[in-house]
């Protein structure tokens, strides 16, 4: 906060109200900068200029706050209400930004006597009934078909009062004549007929398809008894579309009916809200909205933003709301839920699978259209998850790899802006430590690798990830208190049976969600520093090998005693191999060196 402005700002904290509101704070040019809600105004606002933030998007816009402005209202909720449509209408620069950039299609029923059925875009207050919005274009003229095959309803756009009706002012039209509409407008249906059916498609619309076909069926046995057979062989049709319709939308249990249903997912830039709104076990709406963080706001605020904005979008009265967690703000006349098994849990599970696959997709795109963007994106959350005080750019891994402590060797893979950077990658064999001792080892190689880093002044990693639990982790403490590097790199050890993140002098390991992309990246430095381990373990057992059983033998060099090898395949072969052969393959006075070393080895060969 600027010095120049901090007599005023104090004056205003000192006489803020201990109350629900809306505060709003602006520059010194009079530019509103953010609108926040809160229980206690006092408490809320006065914590903005009392706190240390570790954000610097936050301690930025509070430096350049001039001016707050607050709104008393009655309750917590009003609050959420009242800024949820300042936010929309001021767009402040601070604020969540709900990424939002289409206009969905609603389903209306106009404000008629013999109301018209069909979809629009644009929300008009003519005392008309709107249902949606619908994310999706498909479902909604999937549920329109169904209803035009199911009711017979007119298109036309005629004023279709009683006095034009008696004067027969119209006639009726094609849609009569192919059995698409009853032609109320001559007087062929009464407007007490076209509501029944009206009252029908309104149950449709909200997804109580239940009470049509109990209503139909009552019709269609009437109609039985009556004789009218064919009235009701047509009504029977039209029962089984509807059962049709109903078992493809049927995915959850139809005992539950009128719930709402959120759930989020969040990193450091977004948060992801999926909705699905049930009725009578189908689901029969769902959208997933992004909110973009401009604050390092917490999960349970974007929930509760979202809930709300959701809610007035759909004109949802639901009185049932599963969430993932209860946040602390209730809505009138509904009561949250918070599943933790049966049906009601895996219709959350799938909410929340929708959202996971939602913030996927945004992923994948982001990466296609701006890479750096999607890597700034990483580095800053696992900068978060890991507890860091800088983007870890650089990583380097360490994995030790022995056969009963025999050529013992280390690897190290390095990750640049969480990929792997291949020709940085370093392997060690291990020199001082004799037999199965991989804390020595990590010791050791932790110590050799950065006495070099800092002899030569190479990069520094901003991580340094070990690949094992608390032993192996202190191992590496120990050569970095050495080298004078503890708290300037981080380092942490990575558990492989839970897969715990252990920190130096912690002993209660850090478990992160098994889908985080921090995990996924440790995951894979830590696969890497393996696999590049075991093939250096590999290749320094196979030379060793080779060396004790050829390469001992004077005048001839690791290239000859490679090209036996890959004629005859493996050292028994050589060993069981004429002169003749031998000559053919390395000439005749590096065949008889060979031949005779083996020769004099094993007594009583025979001879050529």
């Amino acid at each position: 906060m600027s010095e120049a402005f901090s007599d005023h700002i104090h004056s205003i904290l000192k006489t803020l109200p201990d109350s629900p509101g809306v505060y709003q704070y602006y520059d010194k040019e009079g530019v509103l900068l953010y609108v926040g809600k809160a229980k206690n105004l006092k408490k809320r606002v006065t914590s903005y200029f009392t706190k240390e933030h570790d954000n610097g998007r936050l301690r930025l816009m509070v430096r350049k706050i001039h001016d707050i402005k607050t709104i008393k209202v009655n309750t917590e909720l009003d609050a959420l209400l009242l800024e949820n449509n300042l936010i929309k209408n001021l767009n402040p620069r601070y604020n969540i930004n709900l990424r939002d950039d289409k206009t969905y299609p609603w389903i209306i029923i106009k404000n008629e006597r013999f109301p018209r059925l069909f979809h629009t875009r644009q929300y008009v207050k003519d005392g008309s009934e709107y249902y949606g919005p619908y994310a999706s274009v498909q479902i909604m003229h999937t549920l329109l078909d169904l209803i035009r095959q199911l009711y017979p309803l007119r298109s036309c756009s005629y004023d279709l009062n009683e006095e034009n009706i008696a004067k027969k002012k119209f006639r009726p039209c094609l849609d009569y004549h192919i059995g698409k509409c009853k032609a109320p407008c001559v007087g062929y249906q009464t407007a007490e007929d076209y509501n029944d059916n009206m009252k029908h498609i309104r149950e449709i619309i909200k997804g109580d398809i239940h009470f049509a076909i109990r209503d139909m069926k009552k019709q269609m046995h009437a109609l039985s008894e009556n004789l009218a057979f064919e009235e009701a062989a047509n009504l029977k049709k039209k029962i089984d579309l509807l059962e049709r319709y109903q078992s493809k939308s049927t995915i959850v249990h139809p005992s539950i009916t009128d719930t709402d249903v959120f759930s989020i997912i969040s990193d450091e830039k977004s948060a992801y809200v999926s909705y699905f709104k049930v009725m009578n076990g189908a689901i029969i709406q769902a959208q997933t909205i992004e909110l973009k963080k401009k604050l390092e706001e917490t999960d349970e605020e974007m929930l509760v933003f979202a809930i709300n904005e959701i809610r007035l979008r759909f004109h949802s009265q639901s009185k049932e709301i599963l969430v993932p967690f209860e946040p602390e703000l209730e809505f009138p006349g509904a009561r949250y839920s918070v599943p933790k098994i049966g049906d009601k849990k895996q219709l959350l599970d799938l909410c929340f699978r929708n959202a996971e696959s939602y913030k996927r997709e945004r992923e994948k795109q982001l990466a296609i259209v701006d890479p750096e963007r999607h890597t700034d994106r990483i580095m800053q959350q696992m900068m978060k998850d890991l507890r860091l005080t800088e983007e870890p750019r650089r990583i380097e891994g360490f994995d030790n790899s022995n056969i009963q402590g025999n050529f013992a060797v280390s690897a190290m893979p390095v990750f640049i802006d969480g990929k792997p950077a291949k020709k940085e990658y370093r392997h060690f064999n291990v020199k001082t430590v004799e037999g199965p001792d991989d804390f020595a080892t990590m010791e050791e190689v932790i110590y050799r690798r950065y006495s070099r880093v800092l002899h030569e002044n190479s990069p520094m990693p901003q991580l340094i990830v070990i690949d094992g639990g608390k032993g192996q982790l202190g191992a590496a403490v120990n050569s970095l208190q050495k080298l004078g590097l503890m708290g300037k790199v981080a380092v942490i050890g990575i558990a492989k049976r839970l897969e715990e993140i252990y920190f130096p002098g912690d002993s209660v390991p850090l478990y992160l969600d098994k889908r985080s992309e921090t995990l996924k990246v440790i995951q894979q430095i830590r696969d890497e520093a393996h696999r590049f381990g075991i093939t250096h373990h590999r290749n320094k057992r196979s030379r060793e090998t080779f060396k004790t059983e050829l390469s001992e033998i004077k005048g001839i060099s690791d290239k000859t005693a490679q090209k036996l090898l890959t004629e005859l395949k493996s050292v028994k072969q050589i060993k069981e191999a004429t002169l003749e052969d031998l000559s053919k393959i390395i000439g005749q006075a590096k065949g008889k060196l060979v031949y005779d070393h083996f020769y004099q080895k094993e007594e009583g060969r025979e001879h050529i």
